[in-house]
């Protein structure tokens, strides 16, 4: 991840250890998958035995965590460091 934004400097990490407080977010977003994942395998697969469960949840995790790490920092930006969207500088790059 870059240190600042290309267009419009923003630093990225206003202070040191600012995103911790992302874990928790993306632990949020985590529970989140794992009981739509849960509820998704009982509906579609009609209560499967346990391994289908783990596995199901397990394989799904670990293809959205580059997802979720990254949307955990973003609403991290958004919530606590005063980031916000500005449309003028959408796909713009310099």
């Amino acid at each position: 991840m870059p240190t600042a934004c290309p267009v419009c400097g923003l630093h990225y990490e206003p202070e040191v250890g600012f995103y911790w407080g992302a874990m928790y977010i993306s632990y949020g977003l985590s529970v989140g998958v794992v009981v739509l994942t849960g509820i998704l395998v009982y509906f579609l697969a009609h209560d499967p035995a346990v391994w289908v469960y783990i596995a199901a949840v397990a394989g799904v995790v670990v293809l959205l965590t580059p997802v979720l790490f990254r949307y955990a920092r973003a609403l991290m930006l958004y919530w606590f460091g005063g980031t916000c969207y500005d449309p003028k500088y959408a796909g713009r790059e310099q």
